[in-house]
């Protein structure tokens, strides 16, 4: 791949996605996205390149920034904010909701559905009363259609749900099916799927106690970051969380959200606070 294509995929890719591609990723570009060029009869990377400079079609732009979309994600991935939300975020959150006993949640990069089912076992398991008796809404959004599609069919592999899952867990929540194991229909059901590119307007999602952005933030440049999580902080409840991933941090980025005591790891934001720690936000990992 010559420097000028290089360029021109890393900047279309930068302004359509968030994506900071950085240097030295030619061979990352070529194995994702040769084949895609493949699947549409031309001659190789450079045809591609070619057409992205032109007036694409709507599907070719899509597919590229599908297929350098990562993905990879499993059950319960990486426990600790899990385990912050059971045992610290909802009994501090829970007697502040007694009087509508509304919950809202969303998974802002949901990927193939495992962060949002993962969340809805641990709140059968612990919970029980929030599925049973509480206006519960999980919202579940990611830039990927094909893998929302998914994600809402939710159905996995034998491998997909031994990434994560105990026996356990998967005879309680999961149906054999021909495909492999779907969750049962009364936990798919809780979730709402939104097809949302995050550099896209979303406050139209409204209000939400608990926000999980795992695993995202690290792709973009500090600029993006940082106006992510500032439009994040106004869709935060006062008495909400951030949830992150263990390696993305607001330090030096953003000054909406500041640490809070208690929490494995965690962060607070201050602007919506008349009181207490409004606005807290867990970095999990």
């Amino acid at each position: 791949m010559n420097q000028s294509d290089y360029e021109f995929l890393s900047a279309f890719l930068l302004k359509t996605s968030g994506l900071s591609l950085g240097e030295g990723k030619a061979y990352l570009l070529e194995s994702r996205l040769v084949p895609i060029a493949n699947s549409m009869g031309m001659s190789g990377l450079e045809e591609l390149v070619s057409a992205l400079r032109g007036f694409p079609p709507p599907e070719l732009k899509t597919s590229v920034i599908e297929a350098m979309t990562t993905n990879e994600t499993l059950f319960f991935r990486d426990k600790k904010p899990f385990d912050d939300l059971i045992e610290r975020m909802l009994p501090e959150m829970l007697p502040l909701k007694q009087a509508t006993r509304r919950l809202r949640i969303w998974c802002a990069a949901c990927s193939s559905g495992q962060e949002p089912y993962s969340i809805l076992m641990a709140l059968k398991e612990s919970f029980p009363e929030i599925l049973a008796n509480w206006n519960l809404e999980i919202v579940a959004t990611d830039l990927n259609d094909q893998i929302i599609a998914k994600a809402k069919a939710g159905v996995y592999s034998q491998f997909e749900v031994q990434r994560g899952l105990s026996i356990q867990q998967l005879m309680k929540n999961f149906t054999k099916v021909e495909e492999g194991w779907q969750i049962k229909e009364d936990l798919r059901n809780v979730v709402t799927w939104k097809q949302l590119n995050l550099l896209d307007p979303f406050q139209h999602l409204g209000k939400f106690d608990i926000i999980f952005c795992r695993n995202v933030l690290i792709y973009f440049e500090t600029e993006t970051k940082k106006a992510i999580l500032d439009r994040i902080s106004l869709l935060t409840e006062p008495h909400g969380y951030l949830v992150l991933g263990g390696a993305e941090s607001v330090l030096g980025i953003c000054d909406s959200f500041r640490r809070a005591e208690g929490f494995k790891a965690a962060v607070y934001n201050p602007s919506h606070s008349g009181i207490g720690r409004a606005g807290t936000a867990a970095l999990g990992r």
